[in-house]
């Protein structure tokens, strides 16, 4: 865990890997309570006979259930002292490169790209790749955006 003090200490890690956070499985009984939640029950979330079936040979976990743990992900990794609130800016770039298979682990990679002062607080830009343990192409990719307010 990185804790982050204040503006300039933000800056010296402009480019920097930050670490990983710890691996997440992401069980079948996740996928359907997600697919409960959201209301978003298509077949090859929830359908493990017919997923079977399909060309990725079972279930998969929704691209939206992957983006959803990013901020528990990345609280693992890294913390901001010393600001009165941080709150979700958005996100940038977001895609969902590779399928994660129910039972699959999935951990968050986190690089500093940008910070930026703005008239309401700091704006940090951070780039998010997460990896699908044992493959090659990471699971999602994206830019998270989050305000610090002092």
């Amino acid at each position: 865990m990185i804790a982050i003090k204040g503006y300039e200490a933000l800056k010296l890690l402009i480019g920097k890997e930050l670490g990983c956070s710890d691996w997440k499985t992401i069980s079948q009984e996740r996928i359907d309570q997600f697919a409960e939640v959201t209301e978003d029950r298509q077949w090859i979330h929830v359908d493990r006979e017919r997923a079977a079936k399909s060309p990725l040979g079972g279930t998969i976990a929704h691209g939206y259930l992957v983006l959803s743990m990013l901020p528990s992900m990345i609280a693992e990794v890294v913390s901001y002292e010393g600001w009165s609130a941080k709150m979700n800016y958005g996100l940038d770039r977001l895609r969902f490169t590779n399928p994660v298979p129910a039972g699959g682990r999935i951990r968050a990679k986190l690089t500093l790209k940008e910070v930026e002062e703005t008239p309401r607080g700091i704006r940090v830009c951070m780039g998010v790749s997460v990896e699908l343990e044992s493959a090659s192409r990471p699971a999602c990719v994206a830019e998270t955006l989050a305000l610090l307010v002092p």
